[in-house]
């Protein structure tokens, strides 16, 4: 008899596909901490194969710049398929000059203890646990919270969008304060999509996610393949004021990152739109452009979008940025000093609304010479001194052209102002830039603390199977109504942040009692539906109340279990 070996087990674990289930294992669980922890991976040797999606899974990562190559197969590997030796280093597949430009390494650093020091200094902006408070610094000493702006930006004039945040010194030494706190800015993803800045930073010692546009013209350096003998680096480059497919990808990725990190989120717009060439189509720009929406629907923190001095926001670009995506979170403000947004840019709208045949209209209503001219060519009857009269009137159309031209560009101009956006009700308001860091401070302590009792708010509706739920703007439209109950508080008030973060501090006791009678309410309202639903439901609930009624009691103390029947018996009056 013979026979045949068809399949060996092994004696061992771990030898073949179950080494593969356990990664799998390990890629989901890492994915799923995304969202409910802080996951950041330092990679400080050579990662490979599983490892690597997990540095992506963890997505927030910290690499070495020596040595820590982030790959999916060994550079060896790799030329033994090829059949030649087309690369030399592990790097070439994926070190820093890869993975920092590709969006993948947020921050680089030289060494270990440099990078450990990284990832302290990034954990130092966000709460010890999912939900917590913000670990929020004392500035004394480093900064002023009622300062004003130094820097501020030239009309026509490119600048460092970092000067914006974090303040310079000019040429005699001189420092000159940005928005946020002195020396707190931090930037992340530096590499990658140069046309967006993404970082954290404080404001008033109070962490926040920060979100920027590059204004100045960027290079995207697409490296040579090695293995590729027809490619070279191809350099390409990219409008400041403009996302492509890798920005609009780099802000969608910050804003989730700030949002797994419960910190509130500020950016300062300046995009004209979308670049819609047929390459960046191609490379999907709409696709992660709508990421950007995606994002903005699951943000739960306060979220602030300002346009800054000599800055706009056009078409697609205003779409993905508007306030209604998420009004629970997102407010748009403006600076009162030249900040523009519109459909089109001015003299775009021009071009579309008012074409020539109404630029000439217009001469012809308001112009006396040519009034007086129209009136003539009426008069006229012989047919040389009526070509005489239209030559005169177009001399003076010719004539008069490039001023109405200006004028109706100017009329178009007036239409993206700060004063029509808070009109039609697209900002809240429109803010001084040099006051825009005292306005925002207290803005976001105002809104920190309203977003806590609006959340205590929404809790007190999630009982049983929480029919009475209660949405973000429903329970801050509570809170507004107990504020306008209150002795001498009034509409205009409510708008007053100084003085709606008084109230909350004076009424702290008022408002854990509202929240404590709301939570009765909302278990009480529970209970009746379930007890009067009638047929099967009201038997079946009914029982259900009462069984656990009688599991809770057998846990008391006799003290506690004589109080509670007594309490029965006046309650329903036994």
């Amino acid at each position: 008899e013979v026979f045949k070996i068809t399949d060996i087990i092994g004696s061992e674990p771990d030898l073949g596909v179950e080494n593969l289930k356990g990664s799998g294992l390990i890629a989901g669980e890492t994915s799923s901490a995304y969202d409910d922890i802080f996951t950041l991976t330092l990679v400080l040797g050579r990662t490979v194969g599983i490892g690597a999606y997990l540095v992506r899974l963890g997505q927030r990562t910290i690499q070495k710049t020596t040595s820590s190559p982030i790959i999916l197969t060994g550079y060896q590997a790799l030329n033994k398929l090829m059949g030649v030796d087309v690369y030399s280093t592990n790097d070439q597949l994926g070190g820093p000059a890869i993975m920092y430009n590709n969006g993948i390494s947020h921050i680089t650093d030289n060494d270990h203890l440099s990078a450990v020091t990284s990832a302290v200094h990034w954990l130092s902006y966000v709460p010890s646990m999912r939900g917590g408070l913000l670990p929020i610094t004392d500035v004394t000493g480093v900064d002023e919270i009622e300062r004003p702006i130094c820097f501020v930006p030239k009309a026509g004039v490119p600048y460092d969008p970092r000067f914006l945040l974090a303040g310079h010194e000019d040429d005699t030494g001189k420092w000159h304060g940005g928005f946020f706190d002195k020396g707190s800015f931090t930037e992340t993803l530096a590499g990658w999509a140069k046309t967006v800045v993404v970082g954290r930073a404080r404001l008033g010692g109070i962490p926040m996610g920060v979100i920027a546009t590059e204004n100045r013209t960027a290079e995207r350096i697409k490296p040579a393949d090695p293995a590729d003998l027809k490619a070279s680096e191809a350099v390409i480059q990219e409008a400041g004021g403009v996302w492509f497919p890798n920005s609009a990808y780099k802000t969608a990725q910050a804003i989730n990152d700030f949002r797994t990190e419960d910190l509130p989120l500020i950016i300062f717009a300046n995009w004209r739109g979308f670049s819609g060439g047929q390459r960046d189509m191609f490379d999907e720009v709409l696709k992660y452009g709508s990421l950007i929406v995606d994002a903005f629907v699951k943000f739960t923190q306060p979220i602030f979008v300002y346009i800054p001095p000599h800055a706009e926001i056009r078409g697609g670009a205003w779409v993905v940025l508007d306030a209604s995506i998420n009004e629970s979170v997102m407010e748009m403000y403006a600076s009162a000093e030249n900040a523009k947004g519109g459909v089109l840019e001015a003299n775009g709208a021009a071009s579309v609304k008012y074409r020539l045949k109404d630029i000439l209209s217009t001469m012809h209503r308001l112009d006396d010479k040519l009034k007086s001219l129209d009136a003539e060519l009426q008069e006229r009857v012989c047919e040389s001194e009526r070509q005489e009269v239209m030559d005169a009137i177009k001399e003076r159309e010719q004539a008069l052209l490039p001023v109405y031209e200006q004028i109706s560009v100017q009329f178009c101009e007036l239409h993206d102002t700060p004063g029509r956006m808070k009109a039609v009700g697209v900002i809240e308001r429109a803010v001084e830039w040099k006051e825009a860091r005292s306005y925002f401070y207290w803005r976001l302590r105002r809104k920190l603390a309203e977003f806590d009792v609006r959340k205590q708010i929404i809790e007190t509706a999630q009982v049983g199977r929480g029919h009475a739920a209660i949405t973000p703007v429903a329970a801050s439209k509570m809170i507004k109504s107990w504020f306008l109950e209150t002795h001498g508080a009034t509409e205009a008030l409510w708008e007053d942040d100084k003085a709606v973060l008084s109230w909350m501090a004076q009424k702290q006791e008022d408002l854990e009692t509202k929240i404590v009678q709301l939570t009765k309410a909302n278990v009480t309202q529970e209970v009746f539906e379930v007890m009067t639903a009638g047929g099967n439901t009201a038997k079946i609930g009914t029982a259900g109340i009462v069984e656990g009624i009688s599991q809770a009691v057998s846990t008391m103390s006799a003290e506690e279990q004589a109080a509670f029947k007594e309490f029965l018996k006046a309650t329903l009056q036994l």
